[in-house]
């Protein structure tokens, strides 16, 4: 065994646990990372009885990348590997290109993996890769999270993304694959100026002569992610004592809030947000911030879908109403990501989850004494049948429901995937 399937091995063992999943999905670009990771990855997975799937996201920006993404498949079936390629056809030339990639391959790789029943997904990114993402992060004066870089284990749409060779290097990956005589494809995006990252790739040797390497920058990473982890944990401790759940609202008790420090302060309130709000991206820290100081304030605010009201001295979180007002869903599925009705009733003939809205909440004579402001209550769904509401969570007496959280984390939980 080589010391790069070593170091994999170690490192898959504490990202995956003692027990290896039965299915294990692996991304393979073409590049040299991926397809050592691919190679590393058969050699580990068969006498742990791991079937590997490969797949390849073909974003359609370069006249070659089909033909790269056929290279894959044929190096994959030479390992006895099942491979598919994703198609992204969502560029419309407008915004940032390389952060819609990013963000459509992991979307497009979630789906893959979900459909499959593949748990877990592998990633190519190496040392250099987090290296280089903390210089970008330190060019934009990030703080903890932000030079924290890549998390080696990470959760999104309910699907486990690690990264095992981030203690890896790319120049040994490199020696690793010529020695065994396996080549690769060289993205030429990846030495174009024009891209932030490139420009720190390029600029990274320079550093070597200060004692800046991408080892050492690495490891600084490792450090961030380790305090970041620490303020999470005590972040959810604080949301115990400070918050408090009502239905599917979430109620600050203002004068425990302002004792916080300001940073746990700002995450709590990010954290809310992205609880409530179900927004694909977090809120910017400037942005989480207003919101502390409005709470702090007893002041309104508006943040990604999500409503701060002042009702009987006490500051509401709740989602809004227009976000909400035309969202549908059947009996037992998940509304608005976070809502599913609980109660033991078969489904009739055009019954469908949406919000109250103000029809609805004239239906119901006793919801102010669930507590809620009207803001709130507006967006609360209500179990209807045609224009009626047959069950509400706002009705006295009624029956129970169930908040679920899917795929954000509880907004009270631990961190537990961002290793």
């Amino acid at each position: 065994m080589s010391d790069i399937q070593a170091q994999l091995a170690c490192a898959l063992t504490a990202l995956l646990g003692p027990t290896p999943p039965e299915k294990l999905g692996v991304a393979v670009s073409g590049g040299s990372d991926s397809l050592a990771l691919m190679h590393a990855l058969a050699d580990w997975a068969q006498p742990r009885d791991v079937r590997l799937y490969v797949a390849t996201v073909d974003h359609g920006l370069r006249p070659t990348s089909a033909a790269e993404a056929a290279g894959v498949a044929k190096a994959a079936g030479a390992l006895g590997l099942a491979h598919e390629t994703l198609l992204w056809q969502g560029w419309q030339g407008q915004g940032n290109l390389q952060d819609q990639a990013r963000q459509a391959r992991y979307g497009l790789l979630a789906q893959w993996a979900k459909a499959r029943a593949i748990s877990a997904v592998a990633l190519g990114h190496t040392q250099d890769d987090q290296a280089e993402t903390v210089l970008m992060q330190m060019s934009r004066a990030a703080g903890v999270d932000g030079l924290a870089a890549m998390p080696a284990r990470h959760i999104r749409q309910g699907v486990v993304f690690v990264r095992p060779l981030l203690g890896i290097g790319r120049a040994a990956l490199q020696h690793w694959l010529g020695a065994q005589g396996v080549g690769w494809v060289d993205d030429p995006s990846n030495a174009d100026p024009r891209f932030h990252r490139v420009r720190v790739r390029q600029a990274l040797p320079s550093l070597a002569p200060l004692g800046i390497d991408a080892a050492g920058l690495a490891r600084v990473a490792g450090h961030m992610a380790q305090a970041r982890h620490a303020l999470e944990c005590f972040t959810s401790q604080a949301a115990r004592s400070v918050l408090r759940p009502l239905a599917g609202n979430l109620v600050f008790d203002s004068a425990a809030f302002a004792a916080l420090p300001p940073e746990i302060q700002r995450r709590l309130m990010a954290r809310a947000v992205a609880h409530i709000g179900q927004a694909p991206y977090g809120a910017r820290a400037s942005s989480a911030q207003a919101m502390v100081q409005a709470v702090l304030a007893g002041q309104a605010g508006a943040l990604q879908g999500c409503l701060l009201v002042a009702h009987r001295g006490r500051m509401h979180l709740c989602r809004e109403y227009h976000q909400v007002a035309q969202l549908r869903a059947q009996p037992g599925q998940p509304w608005d990501g976070r809502w599913n009705f609980a109660a033991d009733l078969a489904a009739g003939a055009g019954q469908y989850i949406a919000a109250h809205g103000p029809d609805g909440l004239a239906q119901i004579a006793g919801w102010r004494k669930a507590g809620l402001p009207r803001a709130a209550a507006l967006a609360v769904p209500a179990l209807w049948q045609n224009d009626s509401v047959l069950a509400s969570p706002l009705a006295e007496n009624g029956p129970e429901w169930a908040e679920i959280l899917a795929p954000a984390p509880d907004v009270f939980a631990d961190p537990q995937d961002l290793r």
